[in-house]
């Protein structure tokens, strides 16, 4: 990325007009380690690997995006697995949009939601129609879990599709504490 485009598009903080809604996310900004777990149909692990996350505000803090990074060593993918979320807050709705783009597999998914009790919950539809959900698990300031799940009956039943162990990176851990 030129650096005119990463200065334009970086944000240091979360724009005002978001009110008490930026802590919705804002407590993501910065690098994660992440353990990516995904699932099969009938539940068992498909694969899993290492990875790590960057969330970060965007222009001018109205928006944030996260990259994805992962790793697979399943002796067949030889690239990274890339991909990225832009999320914004609509301030008509007060529900969160967030926008995922997986380039090397022609992927997008859009989810709405937010805060839902002790997690942030969003949703939204598949490709095949299938009703998606998103949420952010057991967070804490160190660490959560993100969990994809899908139904296939209209939220009767729920399937896991992934889940991903997030710890903050000891770069991010110590720069919190000495309070950068």
């Amino acid at each position: 990325m030129s650096d005119a485009l990463s200065a334009e598009l970086h944000a240091g903080q979360p724009h005002a007009s978001l009110g008490n809604q930026r802590h919705v996310f804002d407590r993501f900004v910065g690098a994660w380690d992440c353990d990516y777990t995904n699932y099969a149909e009938d539940g068992s692990v498909s694969t899993r690997y290492p990875g790590r996350v960057t969330f970060g505000w965007i222009l001018d803090g109205r928006a944030m995006q996260d990259v994805w990074l992962g790793w697979p060593s399943d002796g067949k993918t030889v690239d990274p697995v890339v991909g990225t979320s832009i999320r914004f807050l609509d301030l008509t709705s007060g529900e969160w949009t967030v926008i995922w783009v997986l380039p090397q597999a022609g992927v997008i998914t859009i989810v709405k939601g937010g805060v839902c009790g002790d997690r942030i919950v969003l949703r939204g539809e598949g490709d095949d129609r299938s009703l998606r959900r998103w949420s952010f698990n057991d967070i804490r300031p160190d660490s959560f879990i993100w969990r994809g799940e899908r139904s296939t009956d209209g939220g009767a039943t729920w399937k896991h599709l992934a889940e991903y162990r997030m710890e903050r990176t000891v770069a991010e851990r110590a720069s919190t504490a000495r309070g950068d």
